[in-house]
């Protein structure tokens, strides 16, 4: 699997470059799977492609700390992300992965080798409600996947020294929560895994055996999504 280490200036490219990456894979003849590995430089709100932003995002605190909001394609509630949290996306072949068959087993393979490397930094790590993964019952993974005919992309936040009462300022409490959390405000329930950033990366990326790091990237295809979809109102609003 190649390596993609690539975080780009403008937040909608940072976010179209994922289904960039997904849409280059489907068309290539052959096996392309990619990880790549990106941590924005300001403070951004990324919500589901089927979000309603008026019952997930205050936007008021985004406009007032100019957190860009922007729609990503996959599923699953609003994120907060910025310096301190580490994304992941991995492009995966689904004709070449048994345990790609179904959305269930993307989630148990996902982040099954993602708890299993962390067990390794000594972190005890639990799959909680649909892909959350928690650390003494506190939630530092949130993901969500895409699905295309022959590949998938599966994506998530890894927090790691990132300020929480981002998250309570710019995100109200989910319309839909899992059993887990219960009742708990996100201060309570979302928590920084305590690693070295330089050890996660090197861990994610062991992972999924992504060792050939990747040069090049769909940029064209990537300015084409920003332009006519991820930095328009009509896509994120």
């Amino acid at each position: 699997m190649e390596l993609l280490d690539l975080t780009l200036s403008d937040p909608y490219a940072d976010v179209a470059l994922d289904e960039a990456l997904l849409c280059e894979a489907e068309e290539h003849e052959g096996r392309r799977e990619t990880l790549r590995l990106w941590e924005p430089a300001r403070p951004m709100v990324v919500v589901g492609r089927g979000s309603q932003i008026a019952a997930e995002v205050n936007l008021e605190q985004c406009r007032r700390y100019s957190a860009t909001v922007v729609r990503r394609s996959s599923g699953g509630a609003a994120i907060v992300a910025g310096p301190g949290c580490l994304m992941y996306s991995l492009v995966l072949c689904r004709g070449e992965r048994a345990e790609l068959a179904d959305v269930e087993r993307m989630h148990r393979f996902v982040l099954g080798a993602l708890a299993e490397g962390l067990a390794r930094l000594g972190f005890v790590v639990e799959r909680e409600g649909t892909s959350d993964l928690t650390h003494r019952g506190k939630k530092f993974s949130g993901n969500s996947v895409r699905c295309r005919r022959n590949h998938v992309l599966y994506h998530g936040t890894l927090l790691y020294q990132f300020p929480i009462d981002l998250i309570d300022r710019f995100l109200l409490m989910p319309p839909r929560r899992p059993a887990y959390r219960g009742d708990r405000p996100h201060g309570q329930f979302v928590a920084n895994l305590d690693a070295d950033p330089v050890a996660l990366r090197a861990t994610v990326a062991a992972a999924f055996q992504a060792q050939t790091p990747r040069l090049d990237w769909p940029r064209q295809r990537t300015e084409i999504l920003v332009q006519r979809r991820y930095a328009t109102d009509d896509w994120n609003r």
